[in-house]
């Protein structure tokens, strides 16, 4: 059974926001170990990068792309509705987000950036 909390916009952008933030927690230490492997010779870091091309990294790529925007638009967010006075229309900026996490991915995806 849900809680009545969990059915609030605020519940799903929060939710994204920490999602994001366990993918990208996943990603570093694996990224900042590739960037090590730099270090060991440029024969290793070519065997790495040979393993590492397959569609399904392709993929997960674009994943971490779209996750890396959304955390930060969704922290944005966050740090809105805490210093700004305004009142915060939630759907609405979910949305944004949403729409902007996407589009990044996209455009990773399609070689745009």
């Amino acid at each position: 059974m849900m809680r009545a909390s969990h059915q609030q916009p605020g519940f799903l952008a929060a939710l994204l926001h920490r999602l994001a933030g366990i993918a990208l927690a996943i990603f570093l230490p694996v990224h900042f170990w590739a960037l090590s492997a730099a270090l060991n010779g440029a024969d290793f870091l070519d065997k790495f990068l040979k393993v590492t091309n397959t569609p399904l990294i392709k993929f997960a790529e674009g994943g971490i792309v779209v996750a890396l925007t959304l955390h930060m638009a969704l922290g944005l967010r966050v740090l809105a509705i805490e210093f700004l006075p305004m009142h915060e229309r939630t759907r609405f900026a979910i949305s944004i987000c949403l729409a902007a996490g996407f589009a990044v991915g996209l455009a990773f995806a399609f070689n745009v950036v």
